[in-house]
């Protein structure tokens, strides 16, 4: 007999679902008896992990900073596998490191774009399909660079993004409370993705010894808290960010 899940029967766009944490996300979200429209611009390696989570996973190539993507993305979603219950904001990029005089505007905006102007697309696209269907959960990812200066962190934009996605969730669940949308953040300080491999400096992997559990974290762990956030056991739980650090910003 099959056991039911947390999520079971609900409908998730998790974005940047390739890997690191939003693969992670999708098949914790799967296990949990959700289906999972998972999208990421890398679309072959989005296509292969779909096909290997099986029936619960439908993969869409998208680029969150573009703003018209999202419609097709909830357009798709609802065509093929049904109303949309749940959404994660997952999608990031770490971008260049450099310090605030070298940085160029360009960097600066693709970054902004991805990581904060994309939670507000997504946001918008998902609001009116719950408004309709009675309530839903939305989870953004943010980061500990969301309240501080972290060391080993890139530069200024990514410091900018994450604070901003903090502020919006706040905001937008205050705004849909009372239709019983729950709008959530997750701030994940070091975790061992392949993005935080590429983008680390060497303080950022002396960061560890700043960690009190003397650790990185794992994206599992991140996720397990995703599937928390999205589901009825945390039903009472909105406007609120969620660090999991190993307790590194309460030193």
């Amino acid at each position: 007999m099959k056991v039911m899940g947390k999520l079971n029967g609900r409908v998730a766009i998790v974005t940047g679902a390739a890997q690191g944490i939003g693969e992670a996300i999708s098949r914790a979200f799967i296990e949990s008896g959700a289906r999972v429209v998972m999208t990421d611009v890398k679309a072959d390696q989005g296509r292969s992990l779909a096909s290997q989570l099986g029936d619960g996973a439908h993969f869409i190539e998208q680029d969150v900073s573009i703003s018209e993507s999202w419609r097709d993305v909830v357009q798709e979603s609802e065509r093929v596998v049904g109303p949309v219950d749940i959404l994660v904001n997952n999608a990031g990029i770490v971008g260049v490191v450099t310090n605030t005089l070298d940085f160029k505007e360009e960097d600066y905006n693709r970054i902004i774009g991805v990581n904060q102007n994309a939670v507000f697309f997504g946001m918008q696209a998902v609001i009116p399909g719950m408004l309709k269907n009675g309530g839903g959960s939305i989870v953004n990812i943010s980061s500990i660079a969301g309240f501080v200066a972290v060391v080993g962190c890139p530069q200024l934009a990514y410091v900018c993004s994450k604070f901003a996605v903090r502020g919006m969730t706040k905001h937008v669940a205050v705004e849909y409370g009372d239709k019983n949308i729950r709008v959530n953040s997750i701030c994940p300080g070091y975790v061992k993705t392949p993005m935080n491999e590429d983008a680390l400096d060497e303080a950022g992997y002396e960061a560890v010894n700043l960690i009190p559990m003397k650790r990185f974290g794992e994206a599992i762990e991140v996720a397990k808290l995703a599937v928390f956030l999205a589901s009825d056991d945390a039903s009472f739980i909105t406007g609120t960010e969620h660090v999991i650090d190993g307790g590194m910003i309460a030193c």
